[in-house]
């Protein structure tokens, strides 16, 4: 079995790629698995991190309905690029039993040169609403996979959905707290905060991260508190982490971004984050306690929702940008309750694992098996 994957830009849509591509190798070990993405992105240090090869084609994203010049950019590629040279050679060279894409721009020219071909394509969505990609791609994708049952009736190819949520790394499963906190030396009794607002970052939980770790954390010793800048907000955040004084505060950590994410947040007591739907499903599955701050420009809003719905069940705390703005404050006074509080720590936690979703894996390697047994019998 040739598998090619394809997704990128940010993590929201490598990651999910990462556990597609793992649950194929687990259940066949002689499946050949490669990727295709954007130089310059995030897949660029992923996927090779992750060991797998990556191949690149040019894509750029829509930002907007101005006719600026990167848009304009943008649209000649996304005419020529799916029968590009260097697309079409990709295709040649690997000959893929099944191509699948998890969204983002990156994805387009491999989806439609694979499509236009005959090649079986499958895409899968994580966020409840259908992104740019694919609502434009759905009419020439043999299968399209969900997160949520709800995003099928938002599609024009109803038939070709499939409800499987959103697969997940096997370590988002089977890492304990005990296993990560031994791991990464902590004792049990160490509070561990969290936070993170994305592999791009995210202005407003850096600026009220670092006055939480200014007000609170630095302030405990029994707290350590990690926080992963993302890339584009690492610089700006540790020149205000110097200015706070907070690098003589050995319990205060800035990075710019977390790589073994599935061992810290089992080791987590506390996580502070965006409420993307793939970040949602990974605290869901470790169960834990959070408080979510929703992207606020995210595509009809869906990280609002997806916040809203955990914290009207009690599995979350919910802030947006406009409360940080308004209570700088709002981050520490919520997390200090939290944290001060290990019972309500406790029933967050059960609450949050109700939305979790162990068969999404399964779900899909059993499609994965369909589309390309339907495809050998074809021919």
């Amino acid at each position: 079995m040739r598998i090619l994957l394809t997704g990128g830009g940010t993590a929201g849509h490598i990651n999910p790629a990462l556990a597609i591509a793992e649950t194929v190798l687990q259940n066949d070990p002689n499946a050949v698995v490669e990727f295709v993405g954007v130089k310059g992105k995030k897949e660029e240090d992923l996927i090779p991190r992750a060991g797998y090869r990556l191949h690149f084609v040019e894509s750029r994203g829509i930002n907007g309905k101005l006719p600026t010049p990167s848009n304009l950019k943008a649209i000649v590629l996304a005419l020529t690029s799916p029968s590009s040279r260097e697309t079409q050679k990709i295709l040649d060279d690997f000959q893929p039993d099944l191509v699948i894409g998890t969204g983002g721009y990156a994805c387009w020219p491999i989806m439609m040169a694979a499509s236009r071909r005959g090649i079986p394509t499958a895409i899968h969505e994580s966020n409840s609403h259908p992104g740019k990609t694919v609502r434009i791609l759905q009419g020439r994708m043999n299968r399209i996979w969900t997160n949520f049952p709800g995003t099928v009736e938002r599609l024009r190819c109803k038939k070709k959905a499939l409800c499987v949520g959103n697969p997940l790394r096997r370590e988002f499963a089977t890492y304990t707290r005990e296993y990560a906190r031994r791991t990464l030396g902590l004792s049990d009794r160490r509070v561990l905060i969290l936070s993170y607002g994305g592999s791009g970052g995210a202005r407003s939980i850096n600026q009220s991260v670092i006055a939480m770790m200014r007000d609170y954390s630095s302030m405990d010793p029994n707290i350590l508190h990690i926080h992963a800048a993302g890339k584009g907000g690492y610089e700006t955040t540790i020149k205000a982490f110097f200015e706070a004084g907070l690098e003589k505060a050995s319990n205060c950590i800035v990075k710019d971004y977390i790589y073994d994410m599935p061992l810290y947040l089992a080791a987590a007591d506390l996580v502070i984050s965006r409420s993307g739907a793939m970040t949602v499903s990974e605290l869901a599955q470790m169960k834990k306690a959070c408080i979510l701050i929703p992207f606020p420009n995210a595509a009809y809003d869906h990280q609002y929702l997806n916040a809203r719905e955990l914290a009207d069940e009690g599995a979350a705390e919910l802030l947006t940008d406009k409360t940080l703005a308004e209570d700088p404050n709002a981050l520490t006074q919520t997390a200090r309750a939290i944290l001060s509080d290990p019972k309500r720590r406790e029933d967050m936690s059960r609450r949050i694992a109700k939305f979790a979703d162990p068969n999404a894996n399964q779900r899909i390697w059993d499609d994965i098996q369909t589309l390309v047994s339907k495809k050998k019998e074809e021919k």
